[in-house]
């Protein structure tokens, strides 16, 4: 089946051919007629396999659709200086949501279609400015969107669509109680599209209160890997990592990896472990400025950095083509992160290898991931960096705390903040 068998405009379908896509991938097949169809959606599929294009496409098709009509009418003509936001797209993080504005100037470059993306860490006025000139796609990420809102400097009561991008990012990151107010400042009869490459139990309940009779699309396994990326697991004590990480890059001669880190704090660290190696290593993370991190994506991309140490947070919607590597210095709290993570590479169908260096006190959240992945991971021991066995073991030293504990501290929070000092007895 090819686009243009799908219904869609013939300036989507030229721009398409010209990126060289013929066949639409099988998350594309499913979605778009649905979309078009205007029903909602829920809608997984593994990372790389084109989700973005599986609703970017049908939506953008509807706008040049109600464009051509406007342009027979001079009613319509009239009205083009007044255009209100059709389309809303919610997404978890900055890096997301510039590569999923990306993707809609993109597919709509031969058309009078407007797209703005709004975020927080960059100039609101610039953005203000953008919205001022005319919005049909609004993607935005959830703390700027109530900004503008609660400023009352844009309207969603004309929205038509809604679109939550990784919606179970949106959960983790704890954006739900916004997700819930902007729900408020847009119309009830709208259609709502779930898209997301892991699917939790905590987003199929959060989909029943906000979609209405969606079609379900799995074109995979559920919180399946990519197929084409191949998994490696070292066991390697924690004080061993980096070293390990670094004789990997150099021995075998990788150009270009990405390696997760849990912290921010971490990733610094990190990167100043690696420069010491002699390997060129920025870090990225929520603390850095949007100006600073794109420079640091763009010599990265160009190939000015070889290893790129991103958190959760930084590397959710990073595009990188033909990325070959993925390294988890630590395993994430959250099973489902780690889905994310390695599906930044093996994109497009391309393969892929990712390695996590795992210590003994992170065997538990292997355990974590390999059932939700259904993978019975086998460590292997890397030689010259062999685990030392006579070593104290590191589970026995202290409790270990919950993952809520852990993630809490990981993502910066105080959770002791608010907490009243016991009294003394």
């Amino acid at each position: 089946m090819s686009f243009a068998s799908l219904g869609l405009h013939k300036t989507l379908i030229n721009t398409v051919t010209e990126r060289g896509y013929s066949n639409p991938t099988p998350i594309q097949n499913a979605a778009i007629p649905a979309i078009l169809a205007q029903r909602d959606v829920m809608a997984g599929a593994q990372t790389g396999t084109g989700k973005t294009a599986a609703f970017a496409l049908p939506l953008l098709h509807r706008l040049l659709a109600q464009n051509d009509i406007d342009q027979t009418s001079e009613a319509g003509l009239n009205n083009q200086k007044y255009k209100k936001i059709s389309v809303l797209v919610l997404t978890p993080t900055r890096e997301l949501a510039q590569q999923v504005y990306n993707s809609f100037t993109m597919y709509s470059k031969d058309s009078s279609v407007q797209s703005v993306v709004v975020y927080g860490g960059a100039s609101i006025n610039t953005q203000i400015s953008a919205l001022n000139k005319g919005c049909d796609v609004l993607i935005a990420t959830p703390g700027r969107l109530l900004e503008l809102l609660t400023k009352n400097l844009i309207k969603l009561h004309e929205l038509k669509t809604l679109v939550l991008d990784e919606a179970d990012r949106m959960l983790d990151m704890g954006f739900i109680v916004d997700i819930q107010r902007i729900l408020t400042k847009v119309p009830s009869g709208r259609q709502t599209l779930f898209f997301s490459a892991t699917f939790s139990n905590e987003i199929l309940a959060l989909s029943k209160t906000l979609l209405k009779n969606p079609k379900l699309i799995e074109v995979d396994q559920r919180n399946a890997t990519a197929s084409k990326v191949e998994q490696v697991v070292y066991q390697v004590d924690n004080n061993q990592k980096s070293a390990l990480l670094s004789f990997l890059i150099g021995s075998k001669n990788w150009k270009q990896v990405l390696v997760f880190t849990r912290t921010k704090q971490g990733a610094d660290e990190l990167a100043k472990e690696m420069q010491k190696d002699g390997i060129a290593t920025q870090a990225i993370h929520g603390d850095k400025s949007q100006g600073a991190r794109d420079r640091v994506l763009a010599d990265f991309k160009a190939g000015k950095v070889r290893a790129l140490i991103a958190t959760d947070i930084a590397a959710r919607g990073l595009d990188i083509q033909n990325l070959q590597y993925v390294v988890n210095h630590e395993l994430p709290y959250n099973a489902e992160d780690y889905i994310h993570r390695i599906g930044r590479t093996g994109r497009a169908g391309s393969t892929g290898l990712a390695v996590s260096l795992v210590s003994e006190k992170e065997n538990y959240l292997l355990a974590d991931i390999g059932k939700l992945v259904e993978e019975n991971f086998n460590p292997r021991w890397f030689p010259g960096f062999e685990p030392d066995l006579n070593a104290p073991s590191e589970t026995k030293k202290k409790r270990e705390p919950s993952k809520k504990a852990l993630r809490a501290h990981a993502l910066g929070v105080d959770r002791k903040k608010n907490k009243k000092p016991q009294r003394r007895r």
